[in-house]
């Protein structure tokens, strides 16, 4: 037997491709032959996978793990083939909440839930990374589900701070004032510009000195711009850092630094950065809607409104208040322990052979 994944695109950069990279190795110590197949890859793990169209002849000995997050091409070719066929969903985004910013981006998150709901007939079992997106796999049609947390070590990215990061961030901390973190997408659905609306009253009510940084990649052209444009018409643009995406050195950096991780995203499927922030010590701060409170259990301080005025009054309140820091701070190093990656690896493992012996 073995059990090959196949991937809309594998990148290195990205919660799914090291995921998959996880799940390879997971299965293979397990004695169960795997081998990665991608539409996309990314330079530095070409090698460690190879292109879709190699796949060759359906084998009778072989199932096909799909990775659905995303609208593809790729899916064609696995719908095409005989081989069982075993589906790890990972969230697809709303298309309303993009539309109006990525109409390209919108097309295919529309085109990937439509993929989803075809697969849901020749599945023989579907894996989810939260409860949240297992709810989206039952509406989907799925019957054979189960809740595994993302292969990723989500304590630590793994490399010691950028010193020159590390040492530009510490500069800035000596004028005064709190940090504020976000990490991941730029993006409309994330909603950064939410986070800087609240940072426009929290500086003027709590901290004139606090920053704002946002770390990730933009989606799409419009967004991002506007964004910028947006910040320096509330005279933010001291205030608020637009980072950009980072190796692991300068994330841990940026980890390290903060005094408080905020969200206001308006959908996630399970929220890595979360974790990871809490696997930090770093407090968090976050607007509670889709899967959010079951990643974050109790572990942080969760909003029913992200209207700025209650937003900052919260992250005044954590700031302020040393005792709620400390033990949201705990309670978020607990709570990362329910993501262990070995136990994690172990469940994948044994929930894939069961459903393909």
């Amino acid at each position: 037997m073995r059990i090959d994944q196949v991937l809309p695109s594998l990148a290195s950069r990205d919660a799914i491709g090291a995921h998959s990279l996880a799940l390879t190795e997971a299965l293979r110590e397990a004695g169960i032959a795997s081998d990665i197949y991608y539409g996309t890859c990314t330079p530095d793990v070409a090698d460690r996978g190879r292109p879709v169209t190699e796949l060759g002849r359906s084998a009778k000995d072989r199932w096909l793990l799909y990775h659905a997050s995303i609208g593809s091409p790729v899916y064609d070719v696995v719908a095409s083939r005989s081989e069982g066929k075993l589906i790890n969903y990972h969230n697809i985004t709303p298309a309303e909440l993009l539309e109006g910013w990525a109409p390209q981006v919108a097309y295919e998150v529309s085109l990937g839930r439509s993929q989803l709901e075809r697969l849901a007939k020749d599945s023989r079992f579907a894996v989810a990374d939260s409860a949240y997106n297992e709810g989206e796999l039952v509406a989907a049609g799925y019957h054979g589900t189960a809740v595994v947390p993302l292969l990723i070590d989500m304590t630590t990215t793994g490399r010691e701070p950028d010193p020159a990061v590390a040492a530009r961030l510490a500069r800035t901390k000596e004028a005064g004032g709190a940090d504020l973190l976000y990490v991941g997408k730029i993006s409309p659905h994330k909603a950064p510009h939410d986070l800087v609306k609240m940072l426009a009253v929290y500086r003027r009510l709590y901290d004139r000195r606090a920053r704002l940084h946002l770390v990730g990649s933009p989606l799409g052209e419009r967004y991002g711009p506007a964004l910028r444009a947006f910040i320096a018409q509330l005279e933010l643009t001291e205030a608020v850092d637009v980072v950009g995406s980072l190796e692991p050195a300068g994330l841990e950096a940026y980890y390290r630094a903060a005094d408080i991780y905020v969200s206001a995203s308006d959908h996630e499927g399970f929220c890595v950065p979360v974790v990871e922030a809490m696997g930090h010590g770093v407090p968090v701060v976050a607007y509670g809607v889709t899967a959010v409170p079951e990643t974050v259990g109790d572990a942080g301080l969760l909003l029913a409104s992200k209207e700025p005025l209650r937003f900052a009054a919260a992250v005044h309140r954590v700031v302020s208040d040393r005792e709620l820091r400390d033990r949201l701070s705990a309670a978020g190093t607990a709570r990362v322990a329910h993501f262990d990656l070995a136990g994690s690896k172990a469940r994948f493992v044994e929930l894939l052979s069961r459903a393909a012996a």
